[in-house]
C-alpha cells in the first residue's frame, strides 16, 4: 500500500475534473459530458454530502478512454461539488500514475477507475475500485451472456440511480472514518 507521502505526491500531480476531461480526445470528452449531464443527486444526498466536516482528498486513477470511468467519475464530481469543498477530487491517468496504480492493483490488475480516499494528512481511508456492486451486476449480466456493453453505452436510469447511491455511500463511509478518527478528533478538538 502507498504511504502518505506517495499519495500526496500523486494527488498533487493529478488534475481537477474539468482539466482532466479536457485533456482527453473530443470523442472521450463528449462521452464524459453526456454522462455528467445525466447525473442528478437527490435532495437527501445533497444534504448528507453538504454536512461533511472533514477535508478529504480523493484521488481517482482513470482513463478518459474507459467506459466505466466515463460513467462513474462524473458521479464523483457531482458528489464533490455537493460536499461544499470538503471532498477535493483529483484524477490521474493510469499511465501517468502507473507507479501508484501498481501499488493499488485490484485482482492483480491496474483497474480503472480506482478511487483512493484519504484524510487531510493523506493517510489512506479506503480504496475502492473497478465498479460498485450495481455496475458489476449489470456488467456480469451483459458480459457473461451473449452481448458486451460498448464504452459509450448509456446505463439505465435505475442502474444510474443505484450507482449514484453506492458512490454516495462510499464517500459517506470514508467521511465517517475520518470524522471518528481518534487522531483527527484530538487534532481538531472535536
Amino acid at each position: 500500500m502507498p504511504n502518505p507521502e506517495t499519495l500526496k505526491r500523486f494527488f498533487e500531480l493529478a488534475s481537477p475534473y474539468q482539466t482532466y476531461v479536457k485533456a482527453g480526445p473530443p470523442d472521450h470528452q463528449a462521452n464524459w459530458a453526456a454522462n455528467h449531464a445525466r447525473v442528478s443527486l437527490s435532495s437527501q444526498q445533497v444534504a448528507l454530502l453538504g454536512s461533511f466536516t472533514r477535508y478529504q482528498p480523493v484521488l481517482v486513477i482513470s482513463g478518459t478512454w474507459c467506459g466505466d470511468c466515463a460513467q462513474q467519475v462524473p458521479i464523483m464530481e457531482h458528489i464533490a461539488i455537493a460536499s461544499k469543498g470538503k471532498i477535493d477530487l483529483r484524477i490521474i491517468d493510469r499511465d501517468k500514475g502507473i507507479e501508484l496504480s501498481n501499488q493499488v492493483k485490484i485482482s492483480g490488475g491496474n483497474r480503472v477507475p480506482t478511487v483512493i480516499f484519504m484524510n487531510e494528512e493523506f493517510d489512506l481511508l479506503g480504496l475502492y475500485g473497478d465498479n460498485v456492486l450495481t455496475r458489476m451486476r449489470a456488467k456480469a449480466a451483459k458480459q457473461l451472456g451473449a452481448s458486451c456493453e460498448l464504452p459509450s453505452a448509456r446505463i439505465s436510469p435505475d442502474e444510474l440511480a443505484l450507482t449514484i447511491q453506492e458512490w454516495v455511500d462510499q464517500f459517506e463511509r470514508t467521511q465517517l472514518i475520518a470524522r471518528l478518527s481518534t487522531k483527527l478528533r484530538a487534532k481538531h478538538g472535536d
